[in-house]
């Protein structure tokens, strides 16, 4: 089949907004509900967060989710129910397994400057297992210029760190204006900008823009600009 092609604007997105966040959502979240936006492939939520100075989401509940994070600017300290503590920063790739059920906490680990960072939810496999956390630092070297593999649950996929879902991983790009990469070829597809601008086929793709593809066999994008890309590369749908 040929691959279809959706594009979905930054100005578009649903935006949540609180005296200390700006939380831009590329799918359903929360109070914001729309029947044809709920997930593309097995990715549920793709949420752009700023959290200012001080603030942060207190202690809150998950179960059953795979939940991972990737910081932009700034840095972001984590606490859970289960005893893991850290603070995630540019080029640390996080992953909590909410599993059979777990709470936590996330702060701006500043005082003094924002932080943001992308958080994106896939669900797992199984239900039920048991919480888990995992964090890795990925080289400048390794992002720079090419698609590298940050999170995965693909059989024989190497990754700084694994999620709990076989059909699904996230690739991470820091493009320099001209660079040009080659989309992995999957199912589904969905490619956000996270900063920076790209082109795709006629299309030119900004800053919070994303690019959702099914049945994409090796689709290409070059960068207009410094740029960050996230790529969720996923084998299967909700519910297969």
């Amino acid at each position: 089949m040929p691959a279809t092609v959706d594009i979905r604007r930054a100005a578009d997105r649903a935006v949540s907004r609180t005296p200390w966040l700006n939380s831009r959502h590329s799918f359903s979240f929360g109070d914001h509900y729309e029947p044809g936006n709920t997930h593309h492939g097995v990715l549920l939520v793709s949420n752009d967060d700023i959290v200012a100075p001080g603030g942060g989401f207190d202690t809150h509940p998950h179960r059953d989710m795979e939940i991972v994070t990737w910081v932009l600017e700034g840095s972001l300290a984590h606490r859970d129910s289960a005893g893991h503590a850290g603070v995630i920063y540019p080029g640390l790739a996080q992953r909590m397994s909410a599993g059979s059920g777990i709470t936590h906490s996330e702060k701006n680990a500043s005082a003094t400057e924002p932080v943001r960072f992308v958080q994106m939810w896939v669900q797992p496999d199984m239900a039920g297992i048991e919480p888990s956390y995992q964090q890795q630092a990925v080289g400048d070297d390794e992002l720079d210029g090419r698609l590298t593999t940050v999170a995965s649950g693909i059989p024989g996929r190497d990754a700084a760190i694994s999620i709990h879902n076989a059909s699904a991983a996230l690739h991470v790009a820091r493009l320099q204006p001209g660079d040009a990469v080659t989309l992995p070829a999957a199912r589904y597809l969905h490619l956000f900008v996270a900063r920076g601008r790209v082109g795709f086929d006629q299309a030119e793709l900004g800053e919070g823009d994303a690019l959702r593809l099914t049945d994409a066999d090796g689709a290409h994008v070059t960068a207009r600009e410094s740029t960050e890309l996230l790529v969720w590369e996923m084998h299967a749908a909700l519910g297969d």
